[in-house]
């Protein structure tokens, strides 16, 4: 593909999940030249906006409009495109509507790569039910009876992005990402998140800790890291 026409997709449970589990991944490649298009399913207005709903007088769509606005920010600051899909959290549900519009992106889009959750998490089941999303509307656009006669999908790596307790997950990085020349792109990007500030520490030491793991398996010296798991095998011609 040509540089400008290379793209990324993220599908993004919650409208915070994208900053900050693969803020770095989105900075990094934009400046790379690629478009990425984040899709956030929901706003995480009922279960991740606590801080939201301890000030007096708050509705359901003030913390909307609020959650919006960060993600908007933090987007801009990584240099993505970002799509709002409203399906509401705790519970998160899809129907079969949002499976074929998703799949209609993946067509649309061409993405070189996906990001998205792991697989389990049993403290959020809204996580791997946004990557179960992902992974089936792939699926679709890759079949040529969907809507036939356009141009069905190829195949796509896809990478799972960090989940808040990695072990509890069965989440195990088989990449990791040098992100230390975009850091302060994610930095501000998690700074725009003002409503869950309790995380930016977090996401910071968990930055921190990849980039030791990528600095000790690698001849680079590195700052900070993202972690990554592959679904599908990569397929090369060159081990090196």
């Amino acid at each position: 593909m040509a540089a400008d026409s290379r793209t990324a997709l993220v599908v993004s449970a919650h409208s915070a999940d994208f900053v900050w589990r693969a803020g770095g991944a989105i900075a990094l490649h934009v400046e790379k030249g690629y478009r990425v298009v984040v899709v956030c399913l929901s706003y995480g207005e009922r279960g991740e906006s606590a801080k939201l709903w301890r000030k007096p007088g708050m509705t359901l769509e003030d913390v909307k409009r609020n959650r919006r606005a960060e993600a908007e920010k933090a987007a801009g600051i990584l240099g993505a495109e970002v799509q709002f899909w409203d399906l509401g959290d705790y519970p998160l549900r899809v129907d079969d509507a949002t499976l074929f519009r998703l799949a209609d992106l993946y067509r649309a889009l061409r993405p070189s790569f996906v990001l998205s959750h792991s697989l389990r998490d049993p403290y959020n089941f809204d996580h791997p039910l946004a990557t179960h999303l992902a992974q089936e509307a792939r699926i679709i656009a890759q079949a040529h009876g969907h809507n036939p006669g356009e141009t069905v999908l190829g195949a796509p790596p896809v990478f799972l992005f960090e989940p808040h307790q990695p072990e509890q997950c069965g989440w195990k990085p088989d990449v990791l990402l040098d992100i230390t020349s975009v850091w302060e792109k994610k930095k501000g990007a998690i700074e725009a998140m003002e409503g869950q500030e309790h995380l930016w520490e977090y996401y910071t030491r968990v930055a921190l800790q990849r980039g030791v793991q990528a600095a000790r398996n690698s001849d680079l010296k590195i700052t900070y890291g993202e972690g990554y798991m592959r679904v599908f095998p990569q397929v090369t011609g060159e081990l090196a």
